[in-house]
């Protein structure tokens, strides 16, 4: 409770009590009882609750986040020059009154949303871009009164500013923003310069007329429904050509690696054949060299080659052993025996000399 409404209830106590006070002396006088010095007593009361009226329209009380414009008819123009500044405040009683502004951020909001801003409904904003394009804009404008310029604005839009100024002035802004943009660069690449044009055309258009403009948000941009399908349609066929590259990405990825396990297996390949071929030629020469050795000691005793003949056939099969100047071997198994079992004498060749 302020300092207005304390006297406002005593003035208004102070005239139900002169009301009575006068009844009951008048109430007296009649019964031929009159009061000792009622008369007295009723004017102080009602001089009392006519000063505590004075006193509670004269006072006014200046809440911080306001500003007053005082309309006055004692005055050439009709209104004090300077707005009242915030706390306790002298008007002449029942010849002037105040107005209070409030000098604290407001924000005035146009939206597609029904219950969003200040007008029930679709408030969006219709505007056209470079290329002919519609697009509808969410906004919203948070902004306050210049405290030097109260009495300026009272005059010029009293409490119509948001309506009358706000509002026209942002649409028009807006509109005038847009329209120097295509479409894709309004909802894309130049958004952030699209803001940044209204921030500041709002910024002089409210600053002209006693407006302080604190921040414009774009909070929205929607489209026509035909032009909404086609970017729909032109996204599609994005991913598609997106998912196409990125096949194309896998199978050139797959090919570089059945290239590279080709290529792999063709280099163990080689390098199996390299190493079985100096194996074999390891092998060979080897070999060789065990010949090589096997015909120098043939050489060198000669009756060894029959001797590992021999090693191999035996025991199974039964030979005859001719002296080394005769060295031939038959098969006995072939020859008939007589009737003893004993194999038949054999007759040696002539060796072409006498008795040996």
């Amino acid at each position: 409770m302020n300092i207005e409404t304390v006297f406002n209830t005593l003035a208004w106590i102070a005239w139900i009590a002169a009301i009575l006070v006068a009844v009951v002396i008048f109430t007296q006088k009649m019964r031929n009882q009159p009061i000792k010095k009622g008369n007295l007593i009723m004017v102080l009361i009602f001089a009392g609750a006519l000063i505590l009226t004075l006193v509670s329209a004269g006072v006014v009380f200046i809440n911080p986040q306001e500003r007053g414009v005082v309309i006055s008819a004692i005055t050439p123009d009709g209104y004090r020059k300077e707005a009242l500044e915030p706390g306790l405040a002298w008007i002449v009683p029942f010849a002037e009154n105040v107005i209070p502004y409030p000098i604290s951020k407001q924000t005035y909001t146009m939206s597609i949303a029904p219950a969003e801003g200040q007008i029930m409904g679709d408030d969006s904003i219709e505007a056209r871009t470079a290329d002919g394009q519609k697009v509808l804009i969410d906004a919203s404008v948070i902004y306050s009164i210049n405290p030097g310029d109260i009495v300026e604005v009272h005059v010029a839009w009293q409490d119509r500013y948001d309506s009358d100024l706000v509002r026209p002035v942002t649409r028009g802004v807006i509109r005038d923003a847009v329209s120097q943009f295509g479409i894709e660069e309004v909802y894309s690449t130049k958004r952030g310069e699209l803001v940044e044009i209204i921030s500041q055309e709002l910024t002089n258009s409210f600053g002209n007329n006693g407006i302080i403009m604190y921040e414009f948000v774009l909070r929205n941009i929607s489209f026509s429904d035909e032009y909404a399908a086609s970017v729909e349609q032109k996204q599609i066929a994005e991913q598609l050509a997106q998912q196409a590259a990125f096949v194309v990405q896998q199978r050139e990825f797959e090919a570089d690696q059945a290239r590279a396990v080709a290529e792999g297996e063709r280099d163990a390949a080689i390098l199996a054949a390299e190493g079985a071929a100096e194996a074999r030629l390891l092998e060979a020469d080897a070999e060789a060299k065990a010949l090589q050795l096997i015909n120098d000691v043939i050489i060198q005793n000669p009756d060894l080659i029959n001797y590992m003949y021999l090693q191999k056939i035996a025991p199974n099969v039964q030979v005859i052993f001719l002296p080394a100047e005769a060295p031939y071997l038959f098969d006995l198994g072939g020859l008939a025996t007589d009737e003893n079992g004993d194999l038949p004498a054999l007759t040696l060749p002539s060796t072409g000399s006498d008795g040996n």
